[in-house]
């Protein structure tokens, strides 16, 4: 016969504990989705290294949400949701207000600085340059590629198309490299309107496009199974100590040739991430 604290300690202790953990991984996403706001509120005042910084946390935690769910076997569809809608502020609007500032920052007229988008006295007035509503296509983009993520049942060993948090590290390491990196060169390409132009077109073009990209999280630690992503890392690793900020888009752009060689002839399989 069961005694009353052996009644307690299971009614109260273990399901209490159980609650708290399941919740875990969605407090870690509702990080990521803060940490993505707060980058918004410096993308829009034109402050991009802090934008850049918080999508980096943001990132750096939607890495770990899907992994801690996995290790605590609590993955649920509340969290599938909520780590696309973390990942539409983190890794979808915040790159589009950057490619926003890139327009106005390469307008003729432009004075290579971000725009504060501060009110005037006249609540009616319009003081956006046109040109840069076109870098909000990236949020279109990755928007759309986010709720296909969401229904598509193909994707458990691999992505198909550029994952949102990829395409994000791409178009914030551009404000990066004018910023800490200017050489004439780069400021000439990335200060380009028609590279701009290019750049948003291929971006939402590679975060929808039906191409097998291999999935950088780890379900477990071991080398055999893992070879391709740590290869990959430290890879990655290297080419960031020797050319800093302007080795992130090279890093994308052989993540997709990589995956494109190591996936060719293979089936797709749904990862968590976006």
């Amino acid at each position: 016969m069961v005694n009353r604290k052996q009644e307690f300690s299971y009614f109260y202790t273990k399901p209490t504990c159980m609650s708290i953990v399941k919740h875990v991984p969605n407090i870690i996403t509702l990080l990521n989705l803060l940490s993505g706001t707060i980058a918004a509120i410096f993308a829009v005042q034109g402050n991009l290294v802090m934008a850049a910084i918080f999508v980096a946390v943001g990132i750096f935690l939607d890495f770990f949400d899907g992994l801690a769910a996995r290790m605590l076997d609590v993955k649920s569809e509340l969290g599938l949701q909520l780590d696309s809608l973390a990942d539409m502020v983190t890794s979808g609007v915040v790159p589009g207000i950057v490619m926003f500032q890139l327009f106005k920052m390469a307008q003729p007229e432009g004075d290579l600085q971000p725009v504060d988008w501060t009110a005037g006295e006249d609540l009616l007035e319009w003081n956006l340059p046109l040109a840069g509503l076109f870098g909000l296509l990236v949020t279109l983009g990755s928007a759309y590629r986010l709720a296909k993520f969401n229904i598509d049942e193909r994707q458990t060993d691999s992505f198909i198309g550029l994952p949102t948090p990829a395409n994000a590290l791409l178009i914030l390491s551009l404000p990066l490299i004018l910023i800490f990196q200017p050489q004439p060169y780069l400021v000439d390409l990335i200060l380009n309107v028609w590279f701009l132009v290019a750049l948003t077109l291929f971006s939402c073009f590679m975060l929808n496009a039906e191409i097998p990209l291999f999935a950088l999280k780890f379900k477990t630690w071991g080398f055999a199974e893992n070879k391709l992503r740590y290869l990959f890392l430290i890879f990655c690793v290297i080419l960031l100590v020797f050319l800093h900020f302007a080795a992130v888009p090279l890093i994308i752009v052989s993540y997709v040739i990589l995956s494109m060689i190591s996936n060719k002839g293979k089936s797709t399989g749904v990862v968590e991430g976006n």
